[in-house]
């Protein structure tokens, strides 16, 4: 579950800031990548266990963007980041542009998660320069997961089982620890991809301390993401099937005869080193390399060209080329440790319990590989109350992306019923048909965000006409340069 694009500069103007610049705030100028001007930082230290306050201790490390305006509002809007293992204020530069209305009168707020970013981070090596074949084999994987699960457990907030308190619960009590430092009566949340189960989590621990919820991406307390994965995955690639089926008559053709062809020997340059290299390609490592692409529409649109060079010449390098595209910016990079600390707490468990069917295509693999990697993972605790989602005590926006691979519209409707139930005025789901994974940026949407948080009253904010992004048309397919003859 992978999130936010984009990246520009905002003018930010440092006068007139409220408590937060006084000489007893928690906040101290600081500078990050990607934003030219000073902002302001701060650290919160809470207990790795709060079952033991007295125990290991992690910072918690945080961001704030002021507001503009002298007369500012006192809710600020608190960013929930992706993955399960995203650094929000790693991917401030990116979600900015979309928020600079909402920041002339609201502070925004980014927390690196427990795990992510500087907050005790549980990165693993980056493997982006790796061979295609070590970074997309199942079994070079696993090995250089568990090498990473040993050497986390040395840090002193691993050692002695201690991955087994990344869990989203734990981690939305540190949230509302850093609401209570800054002084913020409520929080509007903003989350997406995993930050959506972030943000529903929050909204169930302290229901009184939310304003205005959006969730962009939807992915439930309930998900059982490994298997859903599947499901979701084979529903996006039948839908590029079938979107570009008058334009590429040959695609699903293409695609079986792609399939049949595994596994075989490839020659193929590392996209980011330009090495060539020789490998074998199964099916497996096709399927992996087509689903990041299908996160974004712009990306999948190159598929069909990719699918057909690979199936008629032998040529992997587009599909390929296009799995490294997705996801390769070191801001869009997640902490792999604290990504399983979370998956292997929340939903590897219930694998077994999973209703979604496989994709015929993308079959089991996800499932198996949480399973493995599971099994050795330090599991944390997970009361029964986390997968149940009460009715929102107040306005929750959904938002949806039709194309999206791995939260698309039946998520956000089922967490959209949950929270309406008894006030469906409370909660409306928008969704874009033609959008992939994440909505917030596309056409008018952050418009409509703005207009949602900034209403003065419940009964204004919902419902929000979104017809504007309903308009936007699937990209249509890419055609490589062709030769003179």
């Amino acid at each position: 579950m992978r999130d936010w694009r984009g990246r520009l500069g905002v003018a930010l103007v440092m006068t007139g800031l409220c408590s937060a610049a006084s000489a007893a705030s928690p906040l101290k100028p600081c500078r990050i990548d990607g934003i030219p001007n000073e902002l302001q930082c701060g650290t919160l230290q809470r207990p790795l266990d709060p079952a033991r306050p007295d125990g290991v201790k992690v910072d918690i490390h945080y961001l704030v963007v002021p507001a503009l305006a002298r007369n500012k509002q006192p809710d600020a809007v608190l960013l929930l980041a992706g993955g399960p293992g995203q650094s929000a204020i790693k991917v401030a530069s990116r979600v900015l542009p979309r928020l600079s209305r909402l920041n002339n009168r609201r502070d925004l707020v980014f927390i690196d998660q427990r795990g992510t970013g500087q907050s005790a981070p549980l990165d693993c090596p980056d493997d982006s320069k790796l061979s295609v074949a070590e970074q997309l084999e199942p079994g070079a994987q696993m090995r250089r997961i568990d090498e990473c699960r040993v050497g986390l457990e040395k840090l002193p907030y691993g050692k002695d089982g201690g991955l087994r308190f990344f869990t989203t619960t734990i981690a939305m009590q540190d949230m509302d620890a850093v609401r209570e430092q800054l002084g913020v009566p409520q929080w509007n949340l903003v989350g997406a991809s995993y930050g959506t189960r972030a943000a529903v989590e929050y909204l169930r621990l302290f229901p009184t301390k939310v304003r205005r919820t959006v969730i962009d991406g939807v992915a439930p307390p309930d998900m059982i993401l490994p298997a859903s994965f599947s499901t979701d995955g084979q529903a996006a690639l039948d839908k590029l099937f079938e979107a570009h089926a008058k334009s590429q008559p040959e695609l699903r053709a293409d695609w079986q005869k792609l399939l049949a062809s595994l596994p075989r020997q490839v020659a193929v340059q590392q996209p980011l080193t330009g090495v060539l290299e020789r490998f074998s390609v199964d099916r497996d490592l096709v399927m992996r390399s087509v689903r990041g692409p299908l996160y974004q529409p712009a990306l999948a649109a190159a598929l069909p060209a990719a699918i057909h060079a690979a199936a008629t010449d032998g040529n992997f390098a587009p599909l390929f080329g296009l799995t490294t595209a997705f996801g390769s910016s070191p801001s869009m990079r997640l902490a792999m440790g604290m990504h399983f600390s979370v998956m292997c707490a929340e939903d590897a468990p219930r694998i077994g319990d999973a209703k979604d069917a496989p994709g015929p295509d993308f079959r089991t693999t996800d499932a198996e590989m949480y399973a493995r990697v599971c099994k050795a993972w330090p599991r944390g605790d997970v009361a029964p109350d986390f997968y149940k989602m009460p009715p929102a005590p107040s306005p929750v926006l959904v938002l949806s992306g039709g194309a999206d691979p791995a939260t698309p519209p039946r998520h956000g409707e089922h967490v959209a019923q949950a929270l309406g139930a008894g006030h469906p005025e409370r909660v409306q789901h928008i969704v874009v048909a033609e959008a992939g994974h994440g909505v917030s940026g596309v056409g008018c949407m952050r418009d409509l965000m703005f207009r949602f948080i900034d209403a003065k009253t419940d009964a204004a904010a919902l419902p929000q006409d979104a017809a504007c992004a309903m308009r936007i048309p699937r990209p249509v397919a890419f055609q490589p340069v062709q030769a003179a003859k």
